[in-house]
């Protein structure tokens, strides 16, 4: 049985527990006179019937796909003749995808030595027998952990403590596996920048104003060592980030404060879903617009004033992205205007305020620190942009503050330095990892000040 299906089944049997449960609870209150002489509700029973069924059968489930490919290579490769046995980790490699290959029929069996197509075979063999086993055991699991559920049920069973304490359990747990996450990530990266920095000092990194990152495959060639110096790619994030939030923030707003206060119901109906509409669109598709119509319209009305714009600039990438990530601003900004109290508008307007200074004086304020995060929330999405970037701005890494100029990005160059068949020991591939962290810092630094803005605002209008 495929994995899906199984999952499939095993829901199937933990909704079947949990009916199982509700009615066994119901038929043990029925002699005492009532559901209200059992210890909990009959949910939290048959939710611990469920639990029961589900818990056990899910550990099983997923012990066992952890470990049956790894048993089962090891199986196949043990055998093997002696004469085929492998000599080191890469011709086991190489030789096991022959296996899978053979096992899958992307390979004919007539191709391959004998030894191959009977490891092979006994490859297919061991699999189908793996799911059956899988599917045997944990259905055996499930029933078994239904059932006993299912008879422990009494009317003093403190079934809402126990099943509080599985729910907590699980909460934390993935509370814990969202931080392990986030520490795994940042370890991976700290791990190669430091390899980075074994080969390239912090300083011209952090302060080089040169990045060129192709090294020579010669020692006597130019610029063998290249150069990474990363404040074009800073520059270049900032510049395109501070033209996209200078579109964004002022549109967003606007738009948000007009749906809130001012649209009537039938054009917040459908203004709001409109504007919406625009964070679905793909990043590809405004990178097209941005190179084909945006970029040319730029440069054309430079000329017409006499000004020299480039082909690819990074005002039509900021653009772009200002448009892009209107909906982030707006969308956020006019949930928390409009989740502030009514009370708060009543007492302005009862005092003699007008409207806009209503909104000036005391709802935007109100709002501010929700306003602030989705502000800080379109800033990392705009610092986090390639494929506009890519498209509008290119790829040379110019140090300039000119938006006609063409700029590149952090991000555009990782994408740069990890694209095609790379070796992790050259600097020029570390150096992807040295620019996600300071990416990741960045992003720290930006979550930071948006907290403090937020507790301050919000001890003062809670």
């Amino acid at each position: 049985m495929q994995t899906g299906n199984l999952l499939l089944l095993l829901v199937v049997m933990i909704a079947g527990a949990y009916y199982m449960g509700h009615r066994r609870s119901f038929a043990l209150a029925r002699p005492l006179g009532g559901i209200r002489h059992l210890h909990s509700l009959p949910f939290y029973y048959a939710m611990r019937t469920a639990i029961w069924c589900a818990i056990p059968a899910l550990v099983v489930l997923g012990a066992w796909l952890i470990f049956d490919d790894t048993l089962i290579r090891v199986t196949v490769m043990d055998s093997l003749p002696a004469d085929s046995q492998p000599v080191d980790a890469s011709s086991a490699n190489l030789l096991l995808n022959q296996i899978g290959n053979v096992a899958s029929g992307a390979i004919a069996a007539s191709e391959v030595s004998p030894a191959v197509a009977a490891a092979a075979e006994k490859l297919n063999s061991l699999r189908s027998l793996n799911r059956m086993a899988l599917a045997v055991v944990v259905i055996v699991v499930a029933m078994l952990g239904a059932a006993w559920g299912w008879l422990k049920i009494s009317p003093q069973m403190r079934a809402r403590q126990q099943v509080e304490k599985v729910l907590q359990t699980l909460f934390m747990l993935s509370a814990t596996i969202a931080i392990l996450t986030t520490v795994g990530i940042l370890m991976s990266v700290m791990f190669e920048s430091v390899r980075f920095f074994g080969k390239v000092p912090a300083t011209d990194f952090l302060f080089g104003l040169q990045w060129s990152p192709q090294t020579a495959l010669r020692a006597d060639q130019v610029a063998s060592e290249g150069a990474f110096g990363a404040i074009p790619l800073f520059m270049g994030t900032l510049l395109i980030s501070a033209i996209a939030l200078l579109v964004a923030v002022p549109v967003g707003l606007m738009s948000a404060i007009y749906l809130a206060e001012y649209a009537p119901p039938k054009v917040r109906s459908f203004a709001k879903p409109a504007l919406e509409v625009l964070a679905g669109v793909p990043t590809v598709v405004y990178g097209f617009f941005a190179a084909l119509t945006v970029a040319p319209v730029i440069r054309q009305l430079g000329e017409s004033i006499g000004l020299d714009v480039a082909s690819e600039s990074a005002l039509a990438a900021g653009l772009v992205m200002g448009v892009m990530i209107i909906p982030f601003v707006s969308s956020l900004a006019d949930d928390v205007i409009t989740a502030v109290p009514q009370a708060l508008r009543d007492a302005s307007l009862g005092l003699g305020a007008t409207r806009s200074e209503t909104i000036k004086k005391v709802i935007f304020p109100a709002a501010l620190p929700g306003i602030m995060g989705g502000i800080l929330l379109a800033a990392s999405r705009a610092i986090g942009e390639t494929m506009i970037v890519v498209m509008a701005a290119g790829l040379a890494a110019n140090l300039t503050v000119n938006p006609l100029e063409a700029v590149t990005t952090v991000t555009v160059q990782i994408v740069t330095l990890l694209t095609g068949d790379q070796e992790f020991d050259s600097a020029k591939t570390l150096a992807a990892f040295a620019l996600g962290l300071m990416l990741f810092i960045t992003t720290l630094l930006l979550n930071v000040v948006a907290l403090h803005i937020v507790k301050k605002y919000r001890e003062q209008y809670d």
